[in-house]
């Protein structure tokens, strides 16, 4: 029997099954994993193995693949046609899953599809919009910083000035809100939509949403009146249609389920069917296209500190004394917005030192705001005494129904661009749609 290394392209039978797939680093002597030609990986206890073929080396399926994905020239952007009846899209492309593929040799997935590879693999993009493409970063969302999403403003900036008709910007999913947050509060004055799409799956595999998301992304922006920053994902498992989400009320509910992205504390803009050419508007009140606006960047200080706490049971004063030298923080607090800080028995004396570490903490000029560890609902300091005292101390939050990610963007950013004393004053004014005068049960997924 053939002895199994990673990399390999091999065939495994056993008792009652048959598989082909990529052989990837084991992480046990016990078992093979094998990732299949559909992208799902399945582990196969080496006791059960009857037999093994080789398929592939290694070696030939490196050589197969720079050979099979290398750019033809009828895949160009170049090549296409301009139709003056058809508006103009920008792709601006930063990596993530939706331009990644397996790699072959360690079964990753990893960033490796050029812009003009992208707009080869979806033609039905030619058919609503001309398409410009260029790579502004290849790199996996969870390594986004302060200075990405300035570089993103400036460059979606250049393209409008340009006269393009919208822009959307593809992106991994994992801190896609994020993104999308900085990205509504940095540029001000939007005159057309900035859409950032993802795909919880990779373009190359059979089950990858980066197609609907796209396509839809671009149908929606070629054909809406609409201005502003937001996300375009799947609004159900199926490849069915997708929904338009407001950049600064979007969060990513699940690790993988391609509909992972719902609107908290708010309903999608629309919803976007491009196989039956349907947009159905679900918002009445949002900002309209004005090409008499004149965009303005408000970027971050790219050396800002600004932390996250998530509370717990049995916390300790030095876990809120840790953001001593940071500039703000944004801690996760339960129910309306509860932290431990009263001392109600012997048990409970931490307490008080917490109460005095977050005196301290504003004392020295941190900002700390509260965000509602439920996700969905709202602050609301004035219902116990607790809370009132967090008010007394200075906590900000009081009202406000920002999903934790919003929530650590707005204040970085105005931290970037304000006086902390007018911080105190915006952070629960409502600047791009972030908070809501009330909430309805339609606002909350069941």
């Amino acid at each position: 029997m053939h002895k199994i290394k990673a990399g390999e392209q091999v065939e495994i039978t056993t008792k009652d099954n048959s598989y082909k797939g990529l052989v990837m680093p084991s992480t046990n002597d016990e078992t093979v994993f094998l990732r299949l030609s559909s992208g799902y990986q399945i582990g196969i206890l080496k006791k059960n193995i009857d037999s093994v073929k080789l398929i592939e080396s290694e070696k030939n399926q490196k050589k197969e693949i720079i050979e099979e994905h290398k750019p033809h020239k009828k895949d160009m952007k170049s090549d296409a046609k301009f139709n003056a009846k058809l508006p103009i899209i920008s792709i601006l492309h930063t990596g993530g899953t939706f331009a990644s593929k397996i790699d072959y040799k360690t079964g990753a997935v990893t960033p490796r599809f050029s812009p003009d590879e992208l707009i080869g693999m979806f033609p039905e993009l030619q058919q609503i919009a001309n398409i410009k493409s260029r790579l502004v970063r290849n790199m996996f969302s969870e390594n986004m910083r302060f200075q990405h999403y300035n570089l993103l403003a400036k460059e979606i900036k250049a393209e409008i000035e340009s006269g393009v008709d919208a822009v959307i910007v593809t992106h991994g999913t994992d801190t896609l809100h994020y993104s999308a947050a900085a990205l509504s509060f940095a540029i001000e004055h939007l005159t057309v939509p900035v859409i950032l799409v993802g795909s919880q799956r990779s373009s190359d595999r059979g089950s990858t949403d980066a197609s609907l998301n796209l396509i839809n992304a671009a149908y929606f922006a070629a054909h809406t009146q609409a201005a502003g920053v937001f996300i375009c994902m799947h609004a159900s498992s199926n490849d069915d249609y997708c929904a338009i989400i407001p950049g600064t009320r979007a969060r990513k509910m699940h690790t993988s389920r391609r509909d992972a992205f719902k609107a908290i504390n708010s309903i999608p803009l629309a919803m976007v069917d491009y196989n039956k050419k349907e947009i159905n508007s679900l918002m009445k009140e949002y900002e309209k296209k004005d090409v008499n606006r004149k965009i303005e960047l408000k970027l971050f200080n790219e050396k800002l500190k600004i932390g996250m706490l998530y509370q717990h049971t049995h916390m300790y004063a030095e876990q809120f004394s840790f953001f001593d030298d940071y500039d703000g923080v944004v801690i996760l607090a339960t129910g309306l917005g509860n932290l431990p800080i009263i001392e109600n028995d012997e048990f409970t004396a931490e307490n008080t030192k917490i109460t005095k570490a977050l005196q301290h903490l504003v004392k020295k000029g941190v900002v700390i705001a509260l965000a509602q560890e439920t996700i969905y609902g709202r602050i609301i300091l004035t219902v116990y005494e607790p809370q009132r005292t967090l008010l007394q101390i200075g906590v900000l939050g009081n009202e406000c129904d920002m999903t934790p990610e919003t929530a650590f963007i707005k204040l970085a950013w105005l931290l970037s661009n304000y006086k902390k004393e007018d911080v105190k004053t915006l952070y629960s004014k409502n600047l791009r749609g972030e908070l809501s005068e009330r909430l309805s049960y339609e606002t909350y997924d069941e």
